[in-house]
């Protein structure tokens, strides 16, 4: 296994370049380890595979389980949300400053079995953030939980994302979107077709959405293959956060934990590419030593 402490510094190094702040919680007194110290201990665990908070205090050198209760590392982890997503945003920045073409798509995220959906307390204290029903149509199966809702780029670079309930139709996450881009062309599946959506896009925010048409629609013309190989760019991102990242096991028992959880292993997989990329590596190679 990689050495944990190495990586924490590594991490800790990388963000420092990026953020020249090191706290932005209210504390009372100052803590022994700074916030950006706590999202660097965040993000090394999910690098390192390490789900468990009990695991990762067993596995932390002294220097730094002695000056963080794991309790108190749960609590500022959630509160610093902003923040995580804050240094995410500008990782990706740092990987690809500008890109023409990007891709959009979701992936369910089941949170407990269908048999077990009426039993469920967790991620339930208010009605607009707990799960609910919903059916994936690439896995022909209905699942309980949420979706998350995610832009990348070409090479692979995640620029924005979202999570919304299972139910919630693919196309709506299209009115976020056009709220954070402009002048670019996103590639989707036929989740996302809609002729009018299309039209006021490009109309109103100046985006090409490209999506391939359905061959019983008028005037039918195949989608280019450079743009069908192109989406499946994103697909691969979602099975690398479920194959190394784990994103589909959830141990959070408060819907403010579940998106940090979510946060926390996307903001993960940014920094292996920023760090690949100062190496002068496949920025998509992630099973790798960072330090």
């Amino acid at each position: 296994m990689n050495n944990l402490k190495a990586s924490y510094n590594k991490i800790l190094r990388t963000i420092n370049n990026l953020e020249k702040q090191e706290s932005y919680l209210v504390q009372i007194r100052k803590p022994k380890l700074n916030d950006k110290e706590v999202v660097s201990l965040v993000l090394v665990a999910e690098y390192l595979g390490i789900d468990s908070e009990y695991e990762l205090f067993r596995k932390m050198p002294k220097s730094l389980s002695l000056k963080i209760e794991r309790s108190v590392y749960n609590r500022r982890k959630r509160k610093l949300f902003p923040f995580i997503e804050r240094i995410r945003g500008r990782m990706s920045k740092a990987i690809i400053s500008n890109e023409e073409y990007h891709i959009v798509d979701s992936m369910p995220l089941e949170i407990c079995k269908m048999s077990r959906k009426h039993r469920l307390k967790i991620c339930k204290e208010e009605f607009t953030t707990s799960p609910n029903e919903g059916f994936c149509a690439s896995q022909q199966t209905r699942y309980y939980g949420y979706k998350l809702h995610a832009v990348c780029t070409i090479q692979g670079v995640f620029r924005s994302f979202d999570l919304s309930k299972a139910s919630v139709h693919d196309i709506h996450y299209l009115h976020d979107v056009e709220n954070l881009f402009s002048n670019v062309t996103i590639l989707g599946d036929k989740g996302y077709l809609s002729k009018q959506i299309q039209i006021d896009l490009f109309n109103y925010h100046k985006i090409k959405l490209e999506v391939p048409m359905r061959k019983n629609q008028k005037d039918y013309k195949e989608q280019p293959y450079l743009l069908r190989k192109s989406r499946k760019r994103i697909e691969t991102l979602f099975s690398q956060l479920c194959d190394q990242f784990n994103i589909r096991n959830n141990y959070a028992k408060t819907f403010q934990g579940f998106k940090t959880r979510i946060l926390a292993k996307i903001t993960a997989l940014t920094v292996i590419q920023l760090i690949n990329k100062q190496n002068n590596r496949n920025i998509n190679n992630l099973k790798i030593s960072i330090a």
